[in-house]
């Protein structure tokens, strides 16, 4: 029987990603999402958890990776993304003549504006998916050194998880909410704890980190 990953399942982080966490050896590679093993039990009062991976009690995933990125800088390269992708984003809809709105007389095209809408929720996507599939950043995040990293593992997302990730930022932004949704999906991370996660992150299951 074949152990291949279904089609269509996203790519996996390979074994030698240089930004995995490599457990020390004869430990397991524990997550903070799985329960604990059934029938166990918790230690006695005053006693030391288990290592990481060895029993119901994982320690700090972030712990072999580098610090939880600033949530400063982090708005800014989302700035510097959205900047980037608009540029096309407008150039695109203006070279094909799909404007936010056409007035003619009272009559607004609100076609249009949903093909605006449309154009610009695939392009921000794609531009989020493909590029942190890749290494973990946007252009924006290289120039400001932060990189997006699994939370249980270190390694770089796969196409599916950033696709989420991205989904969960963007489809709201292009479709509803425009900034409104930004401003709370990106400014979750500077009030949650431990982990700094916005809420495409909480989705994903990953966090940002430094790399300077």
């Amino acid at each position: 029987m074949s152990t291949e990953p279904p089609p269509g399942s996203g790519r996996q982080p390979p074994e030698d990603d240089p930004f995995r966490k490599q457990p020390p050896p004869g430990q397991g590679s524990g997550s903070p999402y799985d329960p604990p093993p059934y029938g166990s039990q918790p230690p006695p009062f005053g006693s030391e958890p288990p290592p990481y991976g060895g029993g119901s009690y994982p320690t700090d995933p972030l712990a072999g990776m580098p610090p939880l990125a600033d949530s400063g800088r982090r708005t800014l390269a989302r700035i510097i993304d959205m900047i980037l992708v608009g540029i096309l984003v407008w150039l695109l809809t203006w070279a094909f003549g799909v404007h936010e709105y056409d007035l003619n007389s009272d009559h607004v095209s609100y076609a249009k504006s949903l093909g605006q809408s449309l154009t610009a929720a695939v392009l921000y996507m794609g531009y989020d998916t493909v590029m942190l599939s890749k290494s973990g950043q946007t252009l924006g995040k290289k120039w400001l050194g932060l990189r997006v990293a699994n939370l249980d593992n270190g390694a770089t997302p796969s196409v599916q998880t950033n696709l989420i990730r991205a989904a969960v930022l963007w489809i709201p932004f292009a479709f509803c909410c425009a900034c409104i949704w930004t401003v709370i999906c990106g400014g979750w991370s500077y009030f949650d704890k431990p982990y700094k996660q916005g809420l495409h992150d909480k989705a994903a299951k990953t966090v940002v980190v430094s790399t300077r």
